[in-house]
């Protein structure tokens, strides 16, 4: 075998930065669960003074410290010995609900590496690998990753680009949001129209569980109601609009399900 040293080493390099990235996303999710960026976004601590506040090992502490400022996650001052976030990072790591808030994206990874072992049976059967039989982090991520985009363009430019719909919302419509997860989107639609109801549908019977209770911790469980149901078979036909969230269709396992939603009227939008 003739190996060309010089690909092999730019192969190498980008082996090492992905490695790196694969290594460093369980580190952020550590950091995430346990409350570290969030506390160092209030202000600079020593490792010691961390510890205490987030009642977490020192010597453990010290490492995920010494691996975030060596990434670039957190910053190091030398002369006073602490640890901070700037700005930004606060604005990405411990801001939760910020536009460019990043945790939820790390839980999704994390979800897909315990998939492995049916990822691998699936491609010898063939058969899908439905939402619900994914680890909870995936939609316990999908939905922290999703809904700061929701938040900031679901009402402000997303439905203002379908014709007349937003008019119609004002003024009092019925809509089913199908495919709708933890309901992110639709609560966001139902603070924002509060003259219209919203009915969301998913197959995933604890995530409609968790919907239901983030509307009613919302307070729009009068106007918003979820159940469970696939897309071949939600109930009700007298709909305004249908809102198919038609890019979690890669998360139904029978092509048919994938078929039923996407034959309906719907804005693309997705999972959360």
């Amino acid at each position: 075998m003739s190996v060309d040293e010089a690909r092999l080493n730019a192969f190498m390099e980008k082996f090492i930065g992905d490695i790196g990235a694969v290594m460093h996303a369980a580190t952020v999710v550590v950091g995430d669960e346990l409350g570290l960026y969030k506390a160092l976004a209030e202000k600079p601590m020593t490792v010691a003074v961390l510890a205490a506040k987030t009642h977490t090992d020192e010597r453990y502490l010290r490492e995920w410290l010494s691996a975030q400022a060596a990434s670039g996650y957190v910053d190091y001052d030398a002369g006073s010995g602490q640890f901070s976030l700037n700005e930004e990072q606060a604005y990405a790591l411990a801001q939760e609900g910020s536009p460019a808030f990043i945790p939820g994206a790390f839980q999704i990874a994390v979800a897909q590496f315990r998939a492995i072992p049916k990822m691998i049976d699936i491609f010898r059967n063939g058969r899908g690998l439905g939402w619900h039989e994914h680890d909870p982090a995936l939609f316990h991520g999908t939905e922290r990753f999703f809904r700061p985009g929701y938040a900031a363009h679901l009402v402000s430019e997303w439905i203002p680009a379908l014709d007349g719909m937003a008019a119609r919302l004002k003024a009092g419509a019925m809509v089913a949001d199908v495919g709708c997860g933890h309901g992110a989107s639709t609560i966001i639609m139902a603070q924002a129209f509060p003259s219209s109801r919203f009915v969301g549908f998913d197959y995933h019977e604890p995530s409609v569980r968790h919907a239901a209770e983030a509307a009613r911790r919302a307070g729009v469980a009068e106007r918003v109601r979820f159940e469970v149901a696939s897309a071949k078979d939600y109930g009700g036909k007298d709909y305004d609009w249908w809102r198919c969230s038609t890019a979690c269709s890669h998360d139904m396992a029978t092509r048919s399900a994938r078929r039923a939603t996407c034959a309906r009227p719907c804005a693309p939008m997705a999972r959360g």
